[in-house]
Parts: C-alpha cells; sequence; structure tokens
C-alpha cells in the first residue's frame, strides 16, 4: 500500500486526505469498515418524534465549525438532514472532526431536535467514519467542458445536480409503468437473444463481434422484431421486450447507437388497434411516472389526454409542404416538385437516386416532424420504407403503419404485421438489393408455418424519457453514454 501511494502522482488536496487516512488508520479507526449499525434512512429519522434516538449515515456535504461546535450536512438516497456536533457531547472524539471532509461517508448516532430556525437536526452523541473520500467534489458544474465530464463521471453528476437524480428516477418509473399497464393487459414479458447471426428486422448499420465457440462473426441485434414474431408463430398471443438494441452510426441529440426499446406484438389486431393501445399506454405511464398528463416540453405545454390527432402522410405533407405526393407517383417527378416548390437549401440531398418512398419520409422528417407538437398519428407509409408492414388494401402502394409523434419527435412506429411469406420473401430480396436490410433466413421458414394478422408496435424508451423530463439531449437520460476517448 505504501510503496503504491508512493508512485501516485497526487495533487495537494488529495495529498491532505492521505495523510488523515494515515492518521485514523495509526489511531486504530478503520476508514472503511464492512458493516454499518443505521437504524434509520434520513427520511425516515426527519419524521421520527423530537428527542428520539436514531443512527443514520450518509454522504457530507457541508461542514461549519464555530470552535467547540460544528454543524455538518449528509444526504443518503432519501433525503439530508443536519447534525450537530459539541464538544461536551463527544468528548475525545470532537478532535477527530478535523480528519472529515466533505465528501466522507459517516453514521451518526443521536437524538432530534429543532434549531432555532426550525431545522430538524440531530445532536450528535457518537459518530463513526465508514468511508474516507480520497478526492475532493466538485464545488459546480458549468460550462461545454463541464458537459462532458459529467458524463463520464455521471457519478459525481449525481452528487452534485439532484435533477440529474430525479430524471434517472422517473426513467425507472417509466419502465415500471409501461410494465404495469402492458401486464395488466394480458402482455407476457420475454428476452430474446442479443447476438444473431443475422442482423436483420430494421435497416441499420450493425456491431458485429466474432463467436469464439461458434466459429464465425454474429451481430448485435438492431431490433426485436423477428424473434418476437417468431413467438407469436410459436403459439403466444401477446408478448413484448423491454431491452438494449446497437445500431453502429451517427450520434445526435436524439439519436444514440445504443439505446433502449419496446417491442410489444399482439395477435389477431392491427394497426388501428395498436394505435388505441398508444394512446392509452403513454398516458398511463406519464401519470405513473409524473402524476399527471401534462408536460412541458421545450416550452410547449403538450396534453397527452387521448384522443390525439390523426394525419395519414399524404395529408401531413400536404397541409405542410403543400405537395400532394398522390399526383407525383415516382421519384424523378417528386423530386422535380420538391426542388421547384421548396427550393432546399441542402439540395444536394434531394438530388440523390433514392426511391419515392424514401423521398416522402424524407419530407416528412425534414418539414413536418419538427412541427408535431401535440400527440400526434401519422399513418399509411409507403410500401418501400415499411418492408415488415401489411400493404393497405385500398392502395397496395402503402402499408398500414403508423409513427407517433409529440414534441417534435418521433416516439413510437407500429404497423400491421405482414404474415404472407411470399410477400415477405419479396420485399426482403427488394431490401437486399438496395443494400438497406439482410433477410432472415430461420425467420421466413418459421413464417411459412404460418403467423396470424398481428399489431406490432416499437416505442424509444429513451426518448420518451427525453419528453416526460424536458431534455433535449438523448445523452442527458443515459446513465453513461460512449464518448471518444479522451486524450
Amino acid at each position: 500500500m505504501g510503496e503504491l501511494m508512493g508512485r501516485l502522482r497526487l495533487s495537494g488536496l488529495k495529498q491532505e486526505r492521505i495523510d488523515k487516512l494515515t492518521t485514523l488508520r495509526e489511531k486504530g479507526i478503520d476508514p472503511y469498515p464492512a458493516r454499518v449499525s443505521r437504524t434509520h434512512t434520513i427520511a425516515q429519522a426527519l419524521n421520527l418524534p423530537l428527542n428520539e434516538a436514531g443512527v443514520v449515515a450518509g454522504r457530507v456535504m457541508a461542514i461549519r465549525s464555530f470552535g467547540k461546535t460544528c454543524f455538518m450536512n449528509i444526504k443518503d438516497g432519501s433525503g439530508k438532514i443536519q447534525l450537530h456536533f459539541r464538544g461536551d457531547n463527544i468528548g475525545e472524539g470532537y478532535g477527530l472532526l478535523s480528519a472529515i471532509d466533505i465528501g466522507d461517508f459517516i453514521s451518526a448516532k443521536g437524538k432530534l431536535f429543532n434549531t432555532k430556525t426550525g431545522e430538524k437536526t440531530l445532536a450528535v452523541e457518537e459518530f463513526s467514519f465508514i468511508s474516507k473520500s480520497l478526492s475532493p467534489l466538485p464545488e459546480k458544474w458549468h460550462g461545454l467542458s463541464d458537459i462532458e465530464k459529467r458524463y463520464r463521471q455521471r457519478y459525481l453528476d449525481l452528487i452534485s445536480n439532484p435533477r440529474v437524480k430525479e430524471i434517472f428516477e422517473i426513467r425507472t418509473k417509466v419502465i415500471s409503468g409501461i410494465r404495469r399497464f402492458l401486464d395488466g393487459k394480458g402482455f407476457l414479458e420475454v428476452e430474446t437473444t442479443t447476438l444473431l447471426p443475422v442482423a436483420s428486422g430494421a435497416a441499420a448499420t450493425p456491431f458485429s463481434t466474432y463467436y469464439q465457440a461458434l466459429g464465425r462473426n454474429f451481430y448485435l441485434r438492431i431490433a426485436l422484431e423477428l424473434y418476437l414474431k417468431r413467438l407469436i408463430i410459436g403459439g403466444w398471443d401477446k408478448v413484448y421486450e423491454i431491452g438494449k438494441v446497437f445500431r453502429n452510426e451517427g450520434i445526435s441529440l436524439k439519436h444514440n447507437p445504443e439505446f433502449t426499446l419496446l417491442e410489444s406484438y399482439e395477435a389477431y389486431a392491427d394497426y388501428q388497434d395498436v394505435a388505441g393501445m398508444v394512446e392509452e399506454m403513454i398516458p398511463s405511464v406519464c401519470e405513473h411516472a409524473l402524476g399527471t398528463t401534462k408536460i412541458d416540453y421545450g416550452g410547449s405545454v403538450i396534453d397527452l389526454s387521448p384522443p390525439w390527432r390523426r394525419l395519414t402522410l399524404k395529408e401531413a405533407i400536404h397541409n405542410k409542404c403543400g405537395i400532394d405526393i398522390g399526383e407525383y407517383p415516382d421519384a424523378d417527378s417528386l423530386r422535380r416538385v420538391i426542388m421547384s416548390k421548396l427550393s432546399p437549401s441542402d439540395w444536394q440531398i434531394w438530388e440523390e437516386e433514392v426511391s419515392w418512398g424514401k423521398l416522402t419520409d424524407r419530407l416528412l422528417s425534414t418539414y413536418v416532424e419538427p412541427c408535431l407538437i401535440q400527440p400526434t398519428f401519422i399513418l399509411d407509409y409507403p410500401v418501400d420504407v415499411s418492408p415488415l408492414a401489411k400493404r393497405k388494401r385500398e392502395d397496395p402502394k402503402l402499408t398500414e403503419r403508423f409513427e407517433v409523434f409529440i414534441g417534435g419527435m418521433e416516439i413510437a412506429n407500429a404497423f400491421s404485421e405482414l404474415n404472407d411469406p411470399l410477400d415477405q420473401r419479396e420485399r426482403f430480396s427488394q431490401a437486399l438489393h438496395d443494400e438497406e436490410e439482410i433477410p432472415d433466413e430461420d425467420f421466413m421458414e418459421a413464417l411459412e408455418y404460418g403467423m396470424p394478422p398481428a399489431g406490432g408496435l416499437g416505442i424509444g424508451i429513451d426518448r420518451l424519457v427525453m419528453l416526460f423530463t424536458n431534455q433535449t439531449s438523448i445523452r442527458e437520460v443515459i446513465l453513461f453514454p460512449q464518448l471518444r476517448e479522451k486524450d
């Protein structure tokens, strides 16, 4: 231990704390005991009657010394409390207070009383060191450089910023609220594989790894869909999974390569049934997490109470862009009217050789999506951007698919699942030709055994938490986001 300490490059403050640690050990005091005899959390202690004894424990957040009396604030996961130390109460132990630094964990036994200002305080009779902090806590956070440090050292962010802790407590409630809702609807939660032999179920670039025991490359899943639909084929009527998915692509305020996804599948349902369930579920989850169905996001008050507005993709684009995509049935004609009517500044991306469906999807994301603040269903997407969705009988160029937009961002994606194995094989072949999606032959074989009509749903948990906590960056709702390596 001593040799290791000698090799460390220590700041002056850290060295002072190590000197205090050494002094405590020389006095026979263990600064890191294995057991703490705590009788109450701080929240419980604050509810005790005055003069009742208790033992609390927590991290020291403030120290104020006045000769033979000293005040400290400590906090645990439930709250914070003020401690009062007097030399005539703790005797020789008073001299050890100088060894306590902000950031240390201590336990304290005493009785509650009210100060002159009415603050409930513990009059300490005994105290113990339970973890000595060697690095000083940061005093405050500000500026761009500190934002990156907050993400790299999230534990310090949680200590210093109560709002951050609140955000992640809300995230936990969101997930538990989703489970409670779906369980109540008779859905069965399942877990499917994370490592896949084929990265399919979405158009995305996968992360790959070498599976030593099987002697081949595998991929981190980019979606949950195809394995959950195997379970519908296998005889379950309602299944869902909440899990991590991975897409080896860019990072933005709304995108992270590793994110949390809910997917659910219900046999004998279609996308209209799923829309009704989403319209019921998201307000229920919000009520569970926040106690209300009205939220403030980006300066707008959003009311999640149903019913939600419903527009077809065609209507949404016509309302915002003045273009009736039905009058331009191929990519070239649609591209020409976009260039003439909208005169986009980023004209290069509109001149790319992409399909008619991709152009409509780009119109939606560029011009319509940012304006969809109140909850809105956009329905009926083109086939070529919806390879797993059932065609509309009225217009086979479109599919029974919807996306939900709230606060100017996509929150959910759903469709009536394609269960025609021949149509699915043809769509996969086209997607492979366009280098968009790799067919999963095992899923195709499963589909040939027959899958009932089903409604499927995907909700991005991270974005839902962003919405409920009024955050504009997805990294604010991910505990440990990946960052570039430090120099």
